[in-house]
């Protein structure tokens, strides 16, 4: 493929105090792309441990590196990366997240290097705070229509990540970059109006890895706002799929219900996730009963105590077998 042909990816890292925990190892997995042609930027935003320092350790031409003067909050260096960028696609990969060596490789080819579609989209791995794998969820939402997507993914069939997620850079910036309500569902916000407008393209494999642990953004929110820009996001996704609204809005206020539902379990005072199970049900319209969703969680989790407490017990009237 002659080299004018070969579209441009930028992989933007956005950045705060991570450069002695996770820093050196997202531009690592980005400088090693198989795919050569992308640029880097790296937006710091104001520091005070030693990033610049990690950054300028790399030595590789294609890094840009920004330092803010002062801090502007997650939500303005995600969108400041946005404005940056020169590249076709556009993939944010947070300060503590991972992508494999040929995930650009992988997207780019699958899209044929059309330069035209909305967004590209992989599975996503689940990592710790040491990388180790959590879970792995492949993308399975390959010929589904925009409607039918929206509905796999409020079945948890499609995993969506900001870090296994190529955006149209043009598009991106002519939507205004990453934009919600409380900041919260920004990325899915973007990604639904490019995939619906624009297209996408489905990559089944996992090729990123999202890391879990205390420090995510999402898990300090409060969740009132995550019900607000839940609703938010809703409300763009039945604007997109005007023919499927009703039953995209039916489905995804009972989705979002428990996927808050799920948040208020995370807090660890029992008052405030009381409160915080009320504060769900009424912003959600009382469509589903926190208590019908703890029951529903206590029976999986009986039945899955269950079926392992079978497996053990058959373990040990088994005597002499080699179990491996």
């Amino acid at each position: 493929m002659p080299d004018k042909a070969v579209p441009l990816v930028t992989i933007a890292i956005p950045t705060y105090n991570r450069a002695n925990s996770y820093l050196r190892q997202a531009i690592d997995c980005s400088v090693k792309q198989t795919y050569r042609n992308i640029e880097i930027i790296i937006s710091d935003n104001c520091s005070t441990d030693n990033t610049e320092e990690v950054v300028k350790s790399f030595n590789d031409p294609r890094i840009r590196y920004f330092r803010q003067d002062k801090n502007i909050g997650m939500y303005k260096n995600e969108n400041f990366c946005v404005q940056q960028a020169k590249g076709d696609f556009f993939l944010l990969l947070c300060d503590d997240d991972l992508i494999d060596h040929d995930l650009v490789d992988v997207c780019l080819r699958a899209a044929n290097y059309d330069t035209n579609v909305g967004v590209i989209l992989t599975g996503t791995r689940v990592i710790n705070g040491d990388g180790e794998v959590l879970g792995e969820d492949t993308n399975e939402a390959g010929g589904l229509s925009t409607a039918d997507f929206f509905l796999a993914w409020f079945e948890h069939k499609v995993p969506l990540y900001l870090c296994s997620t190529l955006y149209n850079t043009k598009r991106l910036k002519e939507i205004g970059g990453f934009i919600s309500k409380k900041a919260l569902y920004e990325d899915n916000v973007a990604l639904f109006q490019l995939a619906a407008k624009f297209g996408r393209v489905d990559v089944q494999a996992a090729k990123a890895g999202f890391r879990r642990h205390s420090d995510n953004i999402g898990s300090m929110a409060k969740i009132s706002n995550w019900c607000e820009d839940s609703l938010y996001l809703l409300d763009v996704m039945c604007t997109v799929v005007p023919e499927k609204k009703a039953v995209v809005r039916e489905k995804g206020m009972l989705s979002l219900c428990r996927q808050n539902y799920g948040r208020c379990g995370r807090l660890q005072s029992r008052i405030k996730r009381l409160y915080a199970y009320c504060i769900v049900y009424k912003k959600f319209n009382y469509c589903d009963s926190p208590f019908k969703y703890l029951y529903g969680k206590h029976i999986v989790y009986k039945s899955a105590y269950r079926l392992i407490s079978g497996v053990k017990q058959r373990i040990i009237k088994t005597p002499g077998q080699d179990v491996r």
